[in-house]
């Protein structure tokens, strides 16, 4: 049996030996897998700014720093604290270091930003924050200064005074606090507060240290005598010293006379920074008060000008007490009315998200906007405007012009006949009307006419949705356009106000046959135009190249004379001929181009009455082709008419050409019988110039068949 006892006892050993050491090494991969995860995280963890850890890390740094402010002070002004609680003073000492030290840690690790980016690489975070100056502040402020308790006693807590530096720490946590509180107004005046306790708390230690440099219960002024039993305690010493401090900055109790030099110092000293407390108590709070304010005149409309101008023209009282009680209802319900106006201050992606997160829910609900587009309902809710009635108000009458739909977030609202007593139905939350009258559907027998009355039985919250600004987002969505036309039709048609659809239709069709026609007659008279312009473009090159050549004539006949005869007057009559005959070569090309004018303006005419009959035709659409086909034939006659004329000058000019040339020729031979003056020599310059006069000639000669063909041409 004992063997039995020792066999069971060894293997309950071995068991749990075995059940151990699975247990260890599970515990050990366990704590191996953690502590290398830790590790590899710590090596890529970098602190964002912008993140919540930050903001609470930097509430977490307040209480080391305050405890700093604090305690240092009075340990070294009230001796009986610093040796009765040593103990509880190193141990937070130390402990507010550790946190200074993880403070440094957690710096080094934070992220900035550089060009709008965070910069998350260690190496440049590490020399970004050594090459600042919050490095050395925060050196400073863990310099181990109390080694000088070796020196000076560990009764000195004023040693440790360094580690004020971190102040700005401090203030940068109150900033964020008072960015991110949603009552910053509250925050400002408690931030305010604790700025004073600490204030008057240095104060009153320094009072108890003065009073025990002068001697305790030396004068009415000083501190009274500690041997008092009455004043022997810590908590008595340390509320006289802060009732006394409190009274002085706030200079509202009698405080005893000083009567020494070092009283009077401290007195002048605190009464001039009373003064400074005094001014920041005020304008703070008057700040806070105007910030109140403004915040008021821009959540409500301002009540104060309203009431001066009711008083200013006289309005009855009962319209006046209407007013008031609508401003008092904004004022106890909370009522915003002017949302967009203060939403206006964010970025527009911000406002989008904003007004959907308010007003989504609610537009949701309408019938003719569910399952449309996400976007479009983002785009509407940003356009949403609150507005606020009072008990039997009228909200639309039946014949009125509708501008806007409405959707009802809280109240009640009746459908009355005609008289406003007899009520039809009741409108409450989450029900709309108005929205047929905003929408241009085809057929609508009411037009965009109210057809019904709608009055607020209480006060009501209405949002309310503007022709106009659904107008503008549906042209940007054109199906969602079609799905509310659809929708809307078809309440129409549940309630009897839409027309036959066949003869809507048959409308619609013609609406689609006349625009067609309209746009064919309008193509044709376009064509026709630009037929016109291209005729009056070539026309134009052609009397502007007639021109120019003209030109070319007349300078080559005033520099190259024809030749005279060798005798003395038969030379000067063979001059005069030849200058005749020159003269006539010019005239004669004058007239071909005054007959080629006369064809142009002949065209710019017909084109002008081409251009008179277009208008025309665009005013009268069926007319179009009519006129055109009119102001043609009469262009073409008006061409031909030109053209025989112009071709009846070419052939008399062609007749006065030879006439001219048979009196050249005459005359040439004549000179050729007479007897020559020069020689061989003037014979040979006759026969130089009758040679360029030859060729002169025949240069004619080709541009007068060449006006010819382009007369062909133009016929």
């Amino acid at each position: 049996m004992r063997s039995s006892l020792v066999v069971s006892l060894v293997v309950s050993l071995v068991v749990n030996l075995v059940i151990g050491l699975v247990v260890g090494l599970v515990v050990g991969l366990v704590v191996s897998r953690v502590v290398s995860l830790v590790v590899s995280r710590w090596k890529e963890w970098v602190v964002d700014p912008s993140e919540q850890f930050y903001y609470i890390w930097l509430q977490v740094m307040i209480f080391p720093i305050f405890y700093n402010w604090v305690i240092i002070i009075c340990r070294t002004c009230f001796y009986a604290v610093e040796v009765n609680y040593l103990a509880v003073w190193l141990t937070l000492d130390y402990l507010s270091d550790l946190m200074y030290v993880a403070d440094m840690v957690i710096r080094v690790r934070t992220g900035y930003l550089d060009q709008g980016i965070l910069i998350k690489d260690r190496a440049q975070l590490k020399k970004h924050y050594l090459h600042s100056s919050r490095f050395l502040w925060d050196l400073g402020s863990l310099l181990p200064t109390d080694l000088l308790y070796f020196s000076v006693g560990i009764h000195t807590p004023l040693v440790r005074v360094n580690r004020f530096l971190r102040t700005p720490r401090l203030n940068e946590a109150l900033d964020r606090m008072e960015t991110r509180t949603s009552y910053p107004n509250t925050f400002r005046i408690s931030k305010l507060m604790l700025y004073i306790f600490v204030l008057i708390h240095w104060n009153a230690c320094l009072y108890f240290a003065l009073s025990n440099y002068i001697g305790f219960g030396a004068d009415r002024w000083v501190y009274p005598n500690i041997t008092d039993p009455v004043f022997a305690s810590m908590r008595r010493q340390y509320f006289y010293c802060f009732w006394f401090s409190a009274q002085i900055f706030t200079t509202v109790g009698d405080t005893p006379l000083p009567d020494r030099e070092e009283e009077y110092l401290f007195m002048i000293a605190d009464l001039l920074i009373a003064v400074l407390v005094f001014a920041s108590i005020v304008g703070n709070v008057g700040n806070v008060i105007t910030s109140l304010r403004d915040r008021d005149n821009v959540f409500f409309p301002n009540h104060e000008l309203v009431k001066a101008y009711l008083r200013s023209r006289h309005i009855t009282k009962e319209l006046r007490k209407r007013v008031n009680d609508w401003y008092q209802h904004l004022y106890i319900n909370k009522k915003i009315t002017r949302e967009n106006e203060i939403l206006q201050q964010l970025p527009i992606q911000l406002q989008t998200e904003i007004a959907v997160s308010v007003h989504l829910p609610t537009l949701s609900k309408v019938t003719i906007f569910q399952n449309c587009e996400k976007s479009l309902l983002e785009e509407l809710v940003l356009k949403l405007t609150p507005q606020v009635y009072s008990p039997g108000e009228y909200v639309c009458k039946k014949g009125d012009v509708g501008h806007e739909m409405y959707i009802i977030k809280e109240g009640k609202l009746a459908v009355v006949a005609d008289d406003g007593v007899t009520q039809f139905a009741v409108l409450s939350e989450g029900n709309f009307f108005g929205e047929i009258s905003i929408i241009n559907i085809k057929g609508n027998r009411s037009g965009n006419r109210r057809t019904a009355n709608i009055r607020s039985i209480g006060h009501s919250d209405l949002f309310s949705l503007s022709k106009e600004d659904l107008r503008n987002v549906l042209s940007e969505f054109p199906a969602a356009k079609r799905h509310l036309e659809d929708k809307g039709r078809q309440i129409l048609i549940k309630m009897g106000m839409l027309e036959e659809s066949e003869e809507a239709e048959v409308g619609e069709v013609e609406e689609v046959e006349t625009k067609l026609d309209r746009l064919e007659s309008n193509l044709d008279a376009l064509q026709t135009k630009l037929a016109r312009l291209m005729m009056e473009l070539e026309s134009s090159n052609r009397k502007i190249q007639t021109r120019v050549e003209l030109l070319e004539l007349e300078v080559e006949g005033l520099e190259h004379p024809p030749p005279g005869d060798k005798g003395g007057e038969g030379e000067g009559e063979g001059e005069g001929e030849r200058g005749e005959g020159v003269g006539e070569e010019v005239e004669l090309e004058r007239e071909e181009a005054e007959g080629q004018e006369e064809v142009g303006e002949g065209k710019v005419k017909g084109q002008r009455q081409g251009e008179e009959s277009d208008d025309v035709t665009k005013e009268g659409d069926g007319e179009s082709s009519k006129s055109t086909k009119e102001e043609t034939e009469k262009e073409a006659d008006a061409t031909d008419r030109t053209v025989e004329r112009n071709g009846g000058e070419v052939e008399g000019s062609d007749e006065e050409e030879k006439k001219r040339r048979d009196d050249v020729e005459e005359k040439e031979e004549n000179a050729d019988d007479r007897p020559a003056k020069g020689g061989g020599v003037e014979t040979r310059r006759e026969g130089e110039k009758e040679q360029t006069t030859a060729e002169k000639t025949s240069d004619r000669d080709e541009r007068i068949e060449k006006s010819k063909e382009d007369l062909e041409k133009k016929e």
